[in-house]
């Protein structure tokens, strides 16, 4: 039985303001946090619903279990339907981008991406097609945000995130840095080389003023139809598929 102030606690959690002061984030769901029990970060706690106690993998000693029923559950979880088991984890800290990390590799780059799902989907893409890391400026949505996190369905565990004042460190960057605009030269045609930064901008502005004056290869996925822009996640997809096969 979860107590009125341990239940307090968990609830601050769906709030940025809490998440940033005790460095601690929510995870939803068994399969994603499998993911995270077999990655570099550390797990606090994890609750489960008692009914589904034999999905339990093996844990290390040093996690904190509890067990707690449909209606605990429901207070505590951010989603509608909850799926049995929350964790609280701890948050890596605070990462500065090694700028020789990036070399002899693309590398995306997120401006002012606001929506949640969208950032989970472009983290949970970025790891199916091989890329270990994404920059975003200081202004898109939180990596940690509950509904991104779900989106990433696990991916979040393996793709590091890493906030920078944006038009500072491209300022500062020595590879090419490509970015998605509407009168950029095809994705299909454009030389990639063998590295790059791939900026992707946000949902209803695209790329920021201060951004693009640092691109210096503008390049767009062709548009056939009649649609007025594809979805931030979507192109990433695109972008990711098309350095994929360009590179091997």
């Amino acid at each position: 039985m979860l107590s009125k102030s341990q239940i307090s606690f968990i609830k601050s959690l769906h709030q940025k303001k809490y998440r940033k002061e005790h460095r601690l984030f929510l995870v939803e769901g068994i399969k994603s946090i499998q993911e995270f029990i077999h990655s570099s970060y550390q797990i606090h706690s994890i609750f489960y619903n008692s009914e589904q106690s034999n999905l339990l993998p093996k844990l290390p000693a040093n996690i904190n279990l509890f067990e707690v029923n449909n209606v605990e559950l429901g207070k505590i979880s951010t989603l509608q339907t909850p799926q049995g088991f929350l964790a609280i984890l701890h948050m890596p800290k605070d990462r500065k981008i090694n700028p020789k990390s990036l070399q002899n590799q693309f590398t995306l780059v997120l401006d002012g991406v606001q929506d949640p799902g969208n950032m989970g989907t472009i983290i949970r893409t970025a790891d199916w097609f091989g890329f270990d890391k994404i920059i975003c400026s200081e202004d898109t949505v939180e990596a940690f945000n509950p509904k991104t996190v779900q989106a990433t369905m696990g991916s979040l565990a393996r793709v590091e995130i890493y906030y920078e004042n944006l038009p500072l460190f491209l300022e500062y960057n020595n590879l090419p840095v490509f970015g998605a605009l509407l009168d950029g030269e095809s994705i299909y045609k454009t030389n990639w080389g063998s590295e790059g930064l791939i900026v992707l901008g946000n949902e209803g502005k695209g790329i920021s003023s201060e951004v693009i004056s640092k691109i210096n290869k503008p390049v767009t996925i062709p548009r056939i139809g009649a649609a007025e822009s594809l979805n931030v996640a979507v192109s990433a997809a695109i972008f990711c598929a098309e350095l994929v096969r360009v590179k091997n």
